[in-house]
């Protein structure tokens, strides 16, 4: 591994130290803060709630197990199974049903918590709908559930349910215990206790809360808050071991994270569960860890600020002496070292400032040498397009046909001495577009006469854009290039010239055919390479007055032959020097 001393920059090396450290201590002490504080909250919670849950199971079992006992008494009174036995006449039934009646009311009467209470028999006398006791057949659809579920046993206790009163629905719960006689089943007993009662001592003084009744089954009898999923019930019932016990639910496929007390007293036939969720508990936890974040944080940013401060003092000597390293390579003005320092850093200064003098001279002199080169560069490229002696030549040859009745060479010679003269341009570099325009023109007139009808041409420029200055020669070598490339083996084609000012301050030149386009290396035929020179040759000199401004590009059109996009900066006067165009 690295050295990271090595690597990475001193200023941020230091920052990144210092912060880094600062943040793993905060992160640690909010960590153990927010574990421990969380763990001793749910211990003590679990506590308390342990307790109260087996008071409030206490007082539940008492009531419950009075009305366990009445039912047990209320099923072996002689009168009542005498009645149900069904051995009597009409009248004296009739009588007994009354006092049975008056019976059990008497005995709702004495126990508010009793809502009602229900005798299933067989030909039940009619019952007012205004009393609480209710005769029912023992052939009726509810006499039929609870014969299910008292096969295996002679009593049980249904979960809330709402049953039909004098009042409108109430929730109730519910306790039926069979009646015997002789080994037979003559009916069953059912009473009904006020939910409503039972939720209100569940709940105590406690709001919000989520508790459980559970019979010794495990089935749920009533429930005040969110109810659990049958899902739910059966993970937890599992873990329901012993009288009382503690456990916790993780948060998991949607259901949420809960801290699980239950308490079952010896010899009780319910248990209570109360269900908190995990949040609730540690939400005190998680504000203190809050509370330290966010003064770890407040630490952070001073220790940030004064890291960041001794960083820069100790990093800006450094970064002084890269930037005027670094300035040597970007043209502006040098930046100034501070004489100020005694240490090591000022050594370093006073160093370096004499090895730059040293390189200023060797700069300057290479800078006058290289402006030296190009000059001759630019002269010796132009010497291959002003060949001065060939003009006279051309224009003897002129006379000599025109002599001779030779129209045709004629009218070529004397397009050629136009395309010298415009060429020589008394020495200039830089030509109207105009006249260069006129030396294209002239050039496409001389295939024209070779090609006959089969060559075509056109040409867009503006008569600003006519007006403005570029190099000479940058046309011609793409129009010969066309035609001795694009056009080879055939008898016809067509060059479109097009020139026009971008929105940058440039001039976009266009030169397009519709010829066979660019080929491979392997299939271009064997010609004269004389507009490959020459396309060179205009992209050296574009490189050599332009640099970076100037751009030339080749690519073949989507229709068919190739197009020549050149882009150069807009020049509204010819150069005054060389040094002037290479600028």
């Amino acid at each position: 591994m690295r050295n990271p001393i090595k690597k990475y920059k001193i200023d941020r090396l230091f920052f990144m130290s210092f912060a880094g450290l600062i943040t793993i201590v905060l992160a640690s002490t909010v960590w153990a803060s927010y574990t421990i504080s969380s763990r001793e909250l749910v211990s003590s919670t679990s506590l308390y709630q342990q307790r109260l849950l087996d008071e409030l199971n206490s007082q539940l079992s008492a009531r419950l197990l009075t009305i366990e006992q009445i039912s047990l008494s209320t099923s072996r009174d002689n009168e009542l199974v005498k009645f149900l036995s069904g051995r009597q006449d009409q009248f004296e039934r009739y009588r007994k049903s009354k006092e049975v009646e008056q019976s059990l009311a008497t005995l709702t009467y004495s126990i508010p918590i009793i809502q009602g209470i229900d005798l299933y028999m067989d030909n039940p006398f009619y019952s007012d709908p205004q009393s609480y006791i209710q005769f029912r057949g023992r052939d009726s659809k509810e006499a039929g559930e609870l014969n299910d579920v008292l096969e295996t046993t002679d009593f049980t206790w249904t979960g809330e349910h709402r049953i039909n009163s004098f009042q409108g629905e109430v929730p109730v719960l519910s306790f039926a215990r069979t009646i015997m006689n002789d080994d037979r089943n003559v009916g069953i007993l059912v009473i009904h206790i006020k939910a409503d009662s039972i939720r209100m001592m569940l709940t105590g003084r406690s709001s919000g809360v989520d508790r459980l009744i559970l019979d010794a089954s495990g089935k749920q009898l009533l429930a005040i808050g969110d109810e659990p999923g049958a899902s739910q019930m059966l993970a937890w019932r599992d873990k329901m071991q012993g009288d009382s016990g503690v456990f916790r639910v993780h948060e998991q496929e949607g259901i949420v994270g809960s801290l699980i007390v239950y308490s079952r007293l010896p010899n009780s036939n319910w248990m209570l569960v109360e269900v908190t969720p995990w949040k609730q508990l540690t939400e005190g936890s998680f504000k203190l860890a809050v509370v330290i974040g966010l003064i770890g944080i407040g630490a952070i940013i001073l220790t940030v600020f004064l890291t960041l401060w001794l960083s820069k003092q100790f990093a800006r000597p450094i970064k002084q002496l890269v930037e005027a390293m670094n300035s040597y390579l970007f043209v502006g003005p040098k930046p100034n070292l501070p004489r100020d320092y005694e240490n090591e850093f000022g050594y370093l200064f006073s160093g370096y400032r004499k090895q730059n003098e040293r390189i200023e001279e060797l700069y300057d002199s290479l800078r006058v040498r290289y402006e030296q080169q190009r000059r001759a560069e630019i002269e010796a490229l132009q010497a291959n397009i002003n060949p001065h002696f060939l003009y006279n030549t051309l224009d003897q040859l002129n006379w000599m046909a025109i002599t001779a009745g030779q129209e045709r060479m004629s009218r070529i010679l004397e397009l050629m001495g136009r395309m010298f003269r415009i060429g020589l341009s008394h020495g200039e570099s830089f030509i109207t577009i105009d006249d260069e325009l006129k030396h294209v023109e002239c050039y496409l007139e001389i295939q024209q006469l070779r090609w006959e009808e089969g060559l075509t041409y056109s040409i867009e420029a503006s008569s600003e854009v006519r007006a403005l200055f570029i190099p000479k020669m940058s046309l011609q070598p793409f129009v010969e290039n066309s035609i001795m490339h694009g056009f080879h083996g055939r008898v016809s084609g067509h060059i479109a010239i097009r020139i026009e000012r971008t929105d940058g301050g440039s001039l976009r030149i266009t030169v397009e055919d519709d010829g066979v386009g660019m080929l491979p290396e392997s299939e271009r035929p064997v010609t004269r390479h004389t507009g490959g020179y020459g396309i060179r040759n205009v992209k050296e000199r574009y490189e050599a007055y332009f640099g970076q401004q100037a751009s030339v590009e080749l690519s073949n059109r989507e229709t068919g032959g190739t197009l020549v996009v050149i882009v150069v900066p807009e020049r509204k006067a010819r150069p005054k020097n060389e040094q002037e165009s290479m600028g």
